[in-house]
């Protein structure tokens, strides 16, 4: 079991991750090798301390090496889910499990709107990881949406397995795929079913394989995204306007967790996210010195 498990890779992340390796606390960090998109895709850094006019790339290069100088390894997997259990907590990563003590939550701004029949239908048709679910739909009609390139392989695992794959990426130049991957320039607006998943409602469908009102039919769904919705990830959390709540010490209403970043709150800034992870990271220590 580890002393804690840090989830993102952004600079809240990396400021925990930096702390807790120096206190010699067993993590384990998942998220992006890449690390931050967002800070990659910015032109300019003009307020960081220390790195005047820094591009966004340079940054993030930066980053990457300190990590790398301190022997600080990230797990690429994405957290779909996060228990409590026995004192301690579980989370599920892809088909993995892992246990720690506390949890560090630095996902960014998370998804705030949960497509209708989402949630309801989470486990019945909806799943959020391939290689976890995709076996349960061997020669099925499914759908896949995927909100970056780097989850194609899901898309790619999952053709291997159903009758047909409709893809549905939120970017364009979308990869190659084999003829049972159909790819949509719709949207997905609801997911349809009562005990199980029945169907998608598509807008802007066009051409594609629905009825006239934008209905196809379809036994499962995989939402492959960035981050999960926090309702879905760790139920009972306090939230506020799409952004989880944390007193001073960055703690969140659940005892054991803490959050930083982007994902408590604004001013987006990456200086501000680098503060947060140091105090939840200096919190987190004290908190494991009493457990």
């Amino acid at each position: 079991m580890f002393d804690a498990a840090i989830i993102g890779t952004g600079p809240a992340g990396l400021s925990a991750a930096l702390n807790l390796k120096i206190h010699e606390k067993s993590f384990i960090w998942l998220g992006s090798k890449k690390m931050s998109d967002k800070i990659t895709k910015a032109e300019r850094v003009m307020n960081y301390p220390g790195l005047p006019a820094v591009s966004g790339e340079e940054m993030n290069q930066a980053f990457r090496a300190h990590a790398e100088s301190m022997g600080i390894e990230i797990t690429e997997q994405m957290v779909n889910s996060i228990m409590l259990f026995d004192g301690h907590f579980a989370l599920l990563a892809g088909p993995e499990f892992y246990e720690a003590k506390s949890v560090l939550l630095t996902t960014g701004v998370a998804v705030r709107t949960l497509l209708p029949g989402e949630e309801s239908l989470l486990g019945r048709g909806v799943s959020y990881c391939a290689t976890c679910d995709g076996g349960l739909y061997r020669n099925r009609v499914i759908a896949a949406v995927s909100t970056n390139p780097r989850f194609e392989h899901e898309v790619q695992y999952l053709a291997g397995l159903a009758a047909t794959v409709h893809f549905f990426p939120f970017y364009t130049n979308p990869g190659e795929f084999g003829e049972n991957v159909v790819v949509h320039k719709g949207r997905i607006t609801e997911i349809l079913g009562e005990q199980c998943v029945t169907g998608i409602k598509i807008k802007d469908h066009g051409s594609v394989q629905a009825d006239t009102s934008g209905i196809l039919p379809v036994d499962g769904v995989f939402l492959l995204r960035d981050s999960v919705a926090l309702s879905t990830l760790l139920p009972g959390l306090e939230t506020d306007n799409g952004h989880i709540v944390v007193n001073r010490e960055m703690q969140t209403s659940i005892p054991g967790v803490w959050a930083a970043g982007d994902c408590t709150g604004r001013p987006y800034q990456y200086t501000k996210a680098v503060g947060e992870g140091n105090v939840a990271a200096h919190s987190m220590l004290d908190y494991l010195a009493e457990a």
